[in-house]
């Protein structure tokens, strides 16, 4: 079984209230009272955006908590665990696509990882919007919402050239505010890299294995994690298998020797002190700490 079967999944598929073809759009507050069992944490097989107007408490993607304020943005994409405790009243939006939304209407079936708060960094996906923007993101979001209300042949074509306008001006603005940016043969380097890592983290732990699948030297593949990631190429790695480990522990129905096995340890005992190590906290501990 993949590790994530062992996390709550949810699908569009699922939230028939709200369920069209390959998106779901909704007023926050709405979605909240339908699915109030989303609360917990859980995973997702879609990309998930978030934009809050009003609320407070807490936010949690991949381990890490953030503050809810109002004109915050949220992208989570497939896979990301996330969970809420929300204080007060809160609301906004809530805009859920698929996989193939873009397949068909863009050219470049990669096109949405080319925005680095798509790229499954819990970080990179949390954006407090500037005054500047959050007019005219709250607009576009609003535009969105009356568009999917329609019975109109062309809403959904809409809807994808308002989503792709709201990811470009948040990018242009993630841009500016970024002090340099990497040249474009190091960045398909980089990116072929961590899908690699993505794609293998479980079977290949060494960075030469990956080096060898880019076709260049292991010492390459390090100077170019240390100098854009600012992390060694093990590291890139390791970080992945601990937040696998994490998200496997949040399911209190799988034991440590189950998730040990799984992603790919010698033992369980060898699997316990890797994850210390690094942690600074033992797995069955980090498992009380997130019930």
């Amino acid at each position: 079984m993949s590790p994530a079967n062992y996390i709550p999944i949810v699908d569009i598929s699922n939230l028939t209230d709200f369920r069209d073809d390959d998106i779901l759009v909704s007023r926050f507050a709405e979605y909240l009272k339908v699915h109030q069992n989303l609360r917990k944490a859980h995973r997702h097989t879609f990309y998930h955006l978030l934009l809050f107007t009003k609320g407070g408490g807490s936010h949690t993607i991949d381990f890490s908590s953030f503050p809810v304020q109002p004109y915050q943005i949220y992208f989570m994409v497939p896979g990301q665990v996330h969970s809420w405790n929300f204080d007060g009243e809160v609301d906004g939006y809530v805009i859920n696509f698929s996989t193939s939304f873009f397949q068909s209407f863009l050219l470049r079936p990669d096109y949405l990882e080319t925005f680095s708060f798509f790229n499954g960094i819990a970080e990179n996906g949390v954006i407090n919007l500037p005054e500047e923007l959050e007019g005219k993101i709250t607009r576009i979001f609003e535009e969105i919402m009356q568009h999917s209300t329609q019975n109109n042949t062309f809403r959904w074509d809409i809807v994808r050239v308002l989503l792709l306008q709201a990811f470009l001006e948040i990018d242009k603005y993630t841009h500016t505010n970024k002090p340099s940016t990497i040249p474009f043969f190091n960045y398909t380097l980089l990116k072929n890299f961590q899908k690699l890592v993505e794609k293998h983290y479980i079977s290949l732990k060494r960075p030469m294995d990956y080096a060898e699948l880019l076709y260049i030297t292991p010492n390459h593949l390090n100077a170019l994690c240390k100098e854009h990631l600012g992390s060694t190429a093990g590291e890139v790695i390791r970080n992945r298998v601990l937040l696998e480990a994490k998200r496997m522990l949040v399911n209190q129905n799988l034991s440590i020797s189950e998730i040990s096995y799984d992603l790919n340890f010698s033992d369980n005992s060898y699997f316990t002190k890797f994850f210390k190590k690094y942690e600074h906290i033992t797995p069955e501990d980090f498992r009380k700490k997130s019930i």
